[in-house]
């Protein structure tokens, strides 16, 4: 059995659900700057416009497979309404995220099943096209809740975590730390998102189709395979005079999904599809070393751990965690850095039906990173990974390579 042939879904999700879009740098901070005082003044009207363009190249150091290293790269566009500057109504917005990715450069590498360039796979399958992959209206409820509907690109929600998160473009590349998957996420939902911001403890609902909905714009056959529903809390404090966080988040698809115990029985005696799975994860951060020109940030500690069915969901258990921050080099404090370590725990049922045609075990990985800031609008990365592939192809294998980024 090939792993290509499991849903789609059942290959991303997301650690945990955030409040509204984190967008980029300030219009000052971009290669373009202020466009003479034009940029200001649409922000002050009720319309922001951020994109960046980022650039890679990267292959394989070591390891049978693709060892050839190709260039990619990709276009984000980040254009925000807000209602109540446009005089509209109070407390609305509209949020969108467009997408562009070109290039010959694989998000593959080496027979892993997770993406060592997830930014070279999102949006999936839309190479050389523009994709909106979000488009959502946001309203705000009262002072701590707000309401956001549409279509929503997962990644999004995780915009202003210091650790996981960051479109591949920011952070980390490989799949396991931008979007770790969960089996019941999928890329771009479509649905509701309600957020309430309550000290200590804020709370994230969600609803939503099981169906990853990159390609579509209406809500046409919505919630007809099923239903998903998503419950996160997460306590922000102090311990050890630092700031830290534990969150909890929840997830169920009512949706029906291929039985691996059935796999290998004759189609005769082959049992229907098996229905529903869930994903429980438990995250924590913590603040470490905190920077010198703000004590909010600085070099932290992060970790997240969950369990899921193993049956239909592809994962069965996972956990990953490592160090991330900026000023890791004294005075300069717009740098950053990261290295990360995960394990995926893969369906045990699956891997007995595969164990006759395929090799098909658990994965591990790390992975290393520094984002060199030459000034606030060019960002260059050196990059690095140790991946022990679930599949035979490799026992082992290295990747490295460069990114830059360029903020207009």
């Amino acid at each position: 059995m090939r792993i290509a042939s499991c849903p789609r879904r059942a290959l991303l999700g997301v650690v945990a659900l955030g409040a509204v879009l984190v967008t980029t740098s300030a219009a000052a901070q971009g290669l373009t700057g202020d466009w003479g005082g034009a940029r200001t003044d649409l922000i002050g009207k009720g319309l922001s416009i951020n994109f960046d363009t980022t650039q890679y190249y990267q292959g394989l150091i070591s390891g049978d497979g693709n060892e050839s290293f190709d260039y990619g790269g990709r276009v984000d566009a980040f254009i925000n309404l807000d209602t109540e500057k446009l005089g509209w109504w109070d407390g609305g917005g509209f949020r969108t995220h467009f997408e562009y990715r070109y290039g010959n450069l694989s998000a593959f590498r080496g027979g892993a099943v997770l993406p060592v360039n997830v930014a070279m796979l999102l949006p999936l399958g839309s190479r050389d096209e523009v994709v909106a992959s979000s488009i959502y209206m946001t309203q705000k409820i009262d002072d701590k809740t707000i309401l956001m509907l549409g279509k929503i690109n997962a990644v999004d929600l995780l915009a202003s975590d210091p650790f996981f998160g960051g479109w591949g473009t920011r952070r980390f590349t490989d799949m396991a730390f931008v979007a770790p998957p969960s089996g019941v996420v999928p890329p771009t939902i479509m649905g509701a998102v309600i957020s309430h911001q309550s000290q200590p403890v804020a709370y994230t609902f969600m609803l939503f189709d099981p169906d990853d909905r990159t390609d579509d714009y209406l809500p046409n056959d919505l919630f007809d395979t099923g239903v998903n529903l998503s419950v996160a809390a997460t306590w922000s404090g102090r311990w050890a005079e630092r700031p830290s966080s534990i969150g909890i988040t929840g997830t169920y698809s009512s949706a029906d999904g291929i039985d691996f115990e059935n796999i290998g029985l004759p189609p005769g005696l082959q049992g229907g599809p098996k229905n529903s799975s869930y994903n429980l994860a438990v995250a924590l951060s913590h603040l470490i070393v905190p920077s010198t020109g703000n004590p909010s940030k600085g070099m932290g500690i992060y970790a997240k751990v969950a369990i899921a069915d193993g049956n239909p969901n592809i994962i069965q258990r996972s956990f990953v965690g490592g160090i991330a921050g900026h000023e890791l080099v004294p005075g300069r404090p717009m740098d950053s850095f990261g290295v990360g370590y995960y394990y995926y725990n893969f369906s045990d049922l699956l891997q007995e039906a595969a164990e006759p045609t395929v090799q098909f075990d658990d994965e591990m990985g790390v992975e290393l990173f520094y984002n060199f800031s030459v000034n606030p609008w060019l960002r260059v990365t050196a990059n690095v990974q140790w991946v022990d592939p679930s599949t035979a192809v490799n026992s082992k294998m290295w990747v490295g390579g460069l990114r830059l980024q360029v903020v207009f």
